[in-house]
């Protein structure tokens, strides 16, 4: 019976990529902790984005991030002196996760973290 839910998951994790690009997505929010709504992108979508922008400066700055799915992308850092604008793009499935404009998911560490999750569930139940 583990060999073949073990089957079946790798099946799973191997099979032909049916359009299902998944990204966060939000609208001037002022935490990240608003920003982990999933959103099915659609067939067009190539690219989850992550845009921060900040006005001010000390106590009287203003922090918003927006996520979203978009058919292209480019990267990029604006910095005006009292403001700064950072678009950040990546292209697998919800890997705009963070707020933080240098951290980056690894898709091998997270499937890693699922199957490891797979695994001790199905032990438990077995």
């Amino acid at each position: 019976m583990k060999t073949l839910l073990v089957a079946l998951l790798v099946a799973i994790l191997c099979a032909g990529k049916a359009h299902s690009f998944f990204c966060y997505r939000c609208e001037n929010e002022p935490s990240n902790w608003n920003c982990l709504k999933p959103y099915k992108c659609s067939e067009q979508d190539q690219f989850c984005t992550t845009v921060t922008s900040t006005a001010g400066t000390g106590k009287n700055s203003v922090y918003q991030l927006s996520k979203r799915c978009t058919p292209t992308c480019t990267e990029s850092f604006i910095d005006t002196g009292l403001t700064s604008v950072s678009t950040k793009c990546c292209s697998t499935s919800f890997c705009n996760i963070s707020g933080a404009t240098s951290i980056k998911t690894s898709g091998l560490l997270m499937a890693v973290g699922v199957l490891a999750s797979f695994f001790y569930i199905f032990q438990s139940v077995l």
